[in-house]
């Protein structure tokens, strides 16, 4: 008993060091990690039933691992036919978009599991969001109803112009993420390079050679009109570059799949940069 007291003792000076190390430094953190959680030393020490400490200690580290995670308000995205419908917090973006021709439902969250939820109306493109969600490890929900007895084009461009808004109002002032993305995606005899820039700039290089004009129902021109799209809204520099590839479903895939592990490498957060934002200019923001 003596010796399981005096292991408590001694755990519970390396829990209060440990707060307060995180606290002191939480100045050089970025914003989303600015949660204190204030112990009372005198109610710490008072629990003199072993099981209480334990319970306190597992509450402890449920209030620590909690007060990490991102709390960032979502910001008004700028004005291009969609509104903004959320009002939670997180690095999520919530967009309607209505027209004559479509009705757009997108809603992300970068810090997500991976969650798919997508139904456009168009089942290839459902399935290249399901990688983008997969790969990327977002939550991605995309419902669209349009005038698909037409053809695909206009739904297949508004879904993409409400994603790339709703990964501008995910992304807000873009405070200490990596800003930079680069993956290579295998797929079979398909490969497929992407490499992209959070820059608030909207370029898009497209070097795919798809050698099919359709993929079941899905016109494979409509890629490149999707990526293009995407850029515009969300103010992305994208290079999106075919370094192998014969099947035209597997050209496609592997796009998508490159594009979700870039966009999450540079949507994730670098600890070093201490939530500066990652320009010489000091800012990042859509052009």
């Amino acid at each position: 008993k003596r010796s399981s007291e005096s292991s408590l003792t001694l755990f519970s000076h390396m829990e209060l060091s440990l707060s307060h190390r995180l606290f002191n430094s939480s100045s050089s953190l970025p914003s989303l990690f600015n949660s204190r959680i204030k112990l009372s030393q005198t109610h710490l020490f008072s629990l003199n039933n072993h099981h209480q400490k334990l319970q306190f200690f597992t509450g402890l580290h449920h209030k620590l691992a909690t007060s990490m995670e991102p709390q960032t308000t979502i910001p008004h995205a700028f004005d291009n036919g969609s509104s903004i419908t959320s009002s939670e917090t997180g690095r999520i973006g919530e967009v309607k978009r209505t027209t004559k021709e479509t009705n757009v439902h997108v809603k992300i969250n970068l810090d997500g599991t991976g969650v798919a939820e997508n139904n456009s109306g168009i089942p290839f493109l459902d399935h290249m969001l399901d990688q983008l969600a997969s790969h990327g490890l977002f939550n991605v929900h995309v419902k669209a109803t349009g005038d698909i007895h037409i053809d695909d084009h206009h739904t297949n461009e508004d879904v993409a112009l409400a994603i790339g808004t709703a990964l501008l109002q995910a992304l807000g002032d873009r405070k200490g993420i990596n800003r930079f993305g680069d993956f290579s995606a295998p797929l079979d005899e398909a490969l497929v390079h992407v490499s992209l820039d959070l820059s608030g700039r909207p370029h898009l290089n497209f070097d795919v050679q798809i050698p099919t004009q359709r993929v079941g129902t899905y016109d494979t021109q409509l890629v490149e009109h999707f990526f293009q799209s995407l850029v515009n809204t969300s103010g992305m520099t994208l290079h999106i570059r075919q370094l192998a590839g014969k099947n035209s479903h597997h050209i496609i895939e592997a796009t998508f799949k490159a594009f979700a592990r870039a966009l999450r490498q540079a949507t994730e957060y670098d600890l070093r940069r201490g939530g500066s934002v990652p320009s010489s200019k000091g800012v990042l923001s859509r052009s």
